[in-house]
C-alpha cells in the first residue's frame, strides 16, 4: 500500500524530485513520510516526518534543505508498527551502509529480526522494513558479493511481498530494487533514472518506463537500467511508452481528484467501449477471447476486493440473464482460502483497477494452478495481474488518483456488458438484431452520464447538506439495484465516514427493519422493472417505520414521489446497463456529504488506493 520513489541523475537535486513523486502517491498512504538523499560519497540525509506528506515538504523546505543527486522516498500506510517518525522509511542500518524503503509485508520479519538480533544487530523501530534492511546489510557484508547479491539473498530468506529501494554507501549514485508481488515501476531519462509504485510519479519526467518482473532485481545509475533475475544474471527487458496525459494524474481546476474522476466517466466509459466496439460489433481480438473458447466455457468465477467485487456482483446478473452461463462471484480475500472446486472448462475472471491487488493476484495464481484459464479486467498496462493472466480487458479509465474509485467502477461495468453481451451472441443466446440494439444503447451511455451530471448535481448537494450528520444511512434495492446498492453503501462509507448498509430489499422483514427509526436515512433503487412494485412495498415499510426515503429511478417512473421524500432520475437506458447511470448519483452523494462534514475526500482515514498487501 505504500508509496515508494527513487531518483538519481548526473546533477539533478533529488529531493524536490523525490517530493513531487511522493505527492502523486500519496494516495497509497499517508500515516508518515520520508527521504533519504546521497551527496556523492557522503553518508546520506534521512529526513522523515509524521503524517501528511506537507509536513516532510515543510521540513526540508520543499526539498531545497536537502542537497545531493541520489536519493530515495516513501510515504507510509502502516501495517506494522504504530505511525511514528522512528516506524517511518527510510531505514538505515547502524552504520549508515545500507538504506532503503519497502512496500509491502515481510511475514516471517519476526523469525528474521531473532536471527540479526543473535548477529548483534539492534533495533530502533517496530517495523518489518528495518529488518529487510538490515537483512541486506547482513548479507553484503557476509559474502562481500556486491548489492546485487546481497539482495538475492535476502529475497529467498524472505517471506511476502516487497518492493525494495535501497542505496549502498560504497555505490554512491546508485539504486538497486528488487520486487516480489508488489508493484514497482523503472523509468529512464536523458541522464536520469527513476524507480516508482506507480506511473503518476514519473510521468512529468520520463514516458520511457520498464516493467520489472516477480523475483527480479535492477541497478539504477544515471539514464541506465540494468535487470537481473535471482541467480544474478542479467535479463533484457523492453522499454515500454507511457501514453497517459501527464494532465490527467493532476486536478485540472477541480477542487478535488474524486470530482475531478467522476467528472472524467463519460470519455473513460466511452473509450473502453469503443476500445473493442469497431463498426457497431464487438471485437475481442485485442483481449485474446476467441469465439470458440467462449463457446466452451461452463463456468464463470468473477474474483474481486472492494469496488471491483460490486461490479462483479452486477457483471452476474447480467451475464447470466443474456449469456445463460452460471456465474459465481467470490471475494479475493477469500477465495483461495475455501480451496476452491473449479470446473476445468470455467472461465476465472479478476477484475482489478490497479491490477496489483494482493487477493485478487494470489486468486489468479491459484486459478492458474489448477490450469483454469484466466481473463483479466485491469486499467494499468503491464500491472501484475495483467501480466500474469491469459486474456487481458484493458479498461481505459486513466489514473485515477483518488482512494475511492469511481471512473473505474464505471469502466468496469462497461466492461462486464461487453463481456456479456458477446458472450450471449456468440453462443446463440441472443439474435443479431437484440445484439445490434443493445450495442447502440451501449454507445449512448456516455451522453447519459453527462446528462446526469448536468442535472443532478446541485440537487444532490442540497440533498447532502440535509443529511451531513447522518448517523446511519440504508440502500435497498432488488436483483440489479442490490448490486447497485451495495457500491452506493460502500461509497458512503469510504469518504463520509457515516455507517451504512446496503440490503436485499426482500430481506428486510429478516431483522434489518429493526434498525429503522424515526429520520433514517433509506435509499431505495428502482431501475428494474419487474421488481419495481415490490421494491416500492418495501419502501412503503421502512417509510411507515419513520425512515426518510430517497429513491432513484429513470425518468418517467414519477409515481415514486407519491412514497419516496426525495427522487433522483436518470435517463432510461436498457435495465442491465442501469448501474452505470445510477452510481453517478450515489458517487456525488458520498462525495457531497464528506465536503459537507469537512473530511479530506480523497485520502479517507485508514485507506489506502491500492491494497498490496494481505
Amino acid at each position: 500500500m505504500c508509496g515508494i520513489v527513487g531518483f538519481t541523475s548526473d546533477n539533478t537535486n533529488a529531493a524536490p524530485i523525490l517530493l513531487d513523486g511522493l505527492s502523486k502517491l500519496e494516495y497509497r498512504g499517508y500515516d508518515s513520510a520520508g527521504i533519504a538523499v546521497r551527496n556523492g560519497e557522503a553518508d546520506p540525509q534521512i529526513v522523515k516526518a509524521k503524517g501528511r506528506l506537507k509536513l516532510l515538504a515543510e521540513k526540508t523546505d520543499d526539498g531545497r534543505a536537502v542537497s545531493g543527486c541520489c536519493g530515495i522516498g516513501h510515504t507510509r500506510w502502516a501495517t506494522h508498527g504504530e505511525p511514528s517518525e522512528a516506524n517511518a522509511h527510510p531505514h538505515c542500518s547502524e552504520d549508515g551502509n545500507v538504506v532503503g524503503v519497502h512496500n509491502g509485508i515481510i511475514e516471517n520479519y519476526v523469525e528474521l529480526k531473532e536471527k540479526l538480533i543473535r548477529k548483534g544487530y539492534t533495533f530502533y523501530s517496530e517495523t518489518d522494513t528495518e529488518v529487510a534492511i538490515k537483512m541486506v546489510d547482513y548479507y553484503y557484508k557476509k559474502y562481500g558479493m556486491g548489492p546485487i547479491d546481497a539482495l538475492a539473498k535476502t529475497m529467498v530468506r524472505v517471506r511476502g511481498s516487497y518492493a525494495l529501494a535501497v542505496m549502498f554507501k560504497d555505490f554512491p549514485g546508485e539504486i538497486y530494487v528488487a520486487r516480489k508481488d508488489s508493484p514497482m515501476i523503472i523509468g529512464v531519462g536523458d541522464h536520469e533514472s527513476y524507480v516508482a509504485s506507480d506511473v503518476p510519479a514519473v510521468l512529468k519526467y520520463t514516458r520511457s518506463v520498464y516493467y520489472i518482473g516477480n523475483l527480479e532485481m535492477a541497478r539504477l545509475t544515471p539514464g541506465h537500467a540494468a535487470f537481473f533475475n535471482l541467480d544474478g544474471d542479467e535479463v533484457e527487458k523492453e522499454l515500454v511508452e507511457i501514453t497517459w496525459d501527464a494532465e490527467a494524474a493532476e486536478k485540472g481546476g477541480y477542487e478535488h481528484f474524486m470530482m475531478k474522476e467522476i467528472h472524467e466517466q463519460p470519455k473513460a466509459v466511452g473509450d473502453t467501449i469503443h476500445s473493442v466496439v469497431k463498426d457497431g460489433q464487438i471485437d475481442f481480438s485485442a483481449v485474446g477471447l476467441t469465439e470458440e473458447e467462449m463457446k466452451e466455457i461452463s463456468q464463470i468465477y468473477i474474483v474481486a476486493c472492494g469496488s471491483a467485487y460490486h461490479v462483479g456482483m452486477a457483471a452476474q446478473y447480467v451475464i447470466e440473464d443474456l449469456a445463460k452461463i452460471p456465474v459465481r462471484v467470490e471475494l479475493g480475500s477469500e477465495f483461495r482460502y475455501r480451496k476452491p472446486l473449479l470446473d476445468k472448462k470455467g472461465l476465472v475472471i479478476v477484475i482489478s483497477q490497479s491490477g496489483e491487488t494482493a487477493d485478487s493476484l494470489a486468486a489468479l495464481r491459484e486459478a492458474k494452478e489448477q490450469g483454469i484459464k484466466t481473463l483479466a479486467v485491469v486499467n494499468v498496462v503491464g500491472s501484475s495481474i495483467a501480466r500474469e493472466a491469459d486474456k487481458v480487458f484493458y479498461t481505459l479509465a486513466g489514473p485515477e488518483i483518488a482512494v475511492a474509485t469511481t471512473k473505474a467502477y464505471s469502466t468496469q461495468l462497461v466492461a462486464s456488458y461487453l463481456l456479456a453481451m458477446q458472450l450471449a451472441y456468440v453462443r446463440g443466446e441472443m439474435d443479431e438484431q437484440n445484439y445490434k440494439d443493445m450495442i447502440a444503447e451501449l454507445l449512448t451511455l456516455p451522453e447519459k452520464i453527462q446528462k446526469v451530471l448536468d442535472d443532478d448535481k446541485e440537487r444532490i448537494q442540497w440533498f447532502a447538506s440535509k443529511f451531513a450528520n447522518a448517523r446511519d444511512a440504508f440502500f435497498i434495492g432488488r436483483g440489479l439495484d442490490y448490486a447497485i446498492g451495495m457500491e452506493g453503501s460502500l461509497k458512503m462509507k469510504e469518504v463520509s465516514y457515516v455507517h451504512s448498509e446496503a440490503y436485499a430489499a426482500g430481506e428486510l422483514k429478516h431483522g434489518t427493519i429493526s434498525l429503522i427509526e424515526d429520520g433514517t436515512l433509506v435509499i431505495g433503487l428502482l431501475t428494474q422493472a419487474d421488481l419495481y412494485e415490490k421494491t416500492v412495498s418495501n419502501l412503503v415499510e421502512v417509510k411507515s417505520r419513520g425512515a426518510y426515503l430517497m429513491a432513484l429511478s429513470f425518468y418517467g417512473k414519477y409515481e415514486i414521489e407519491d412514497t419516496a421524500d426525495f427522487v433522483i432520475y436518470v435517463p432510461k437506458t436498457d435495465e442491465h446497463f442501469a448501474p452505470t447511470l445510477a452510481a453517478i448519483p450515489l458517487q456525488l452523494l458520498g462525495y457531497y456529504i464528506s465536503v459537507a462534514r469537512g473530511l479530506d475526500v480523497d485520502k479517507p482515514r485508514n485507506l489506502a488506493k491500492s491494497v498490496t498487501v494481505e
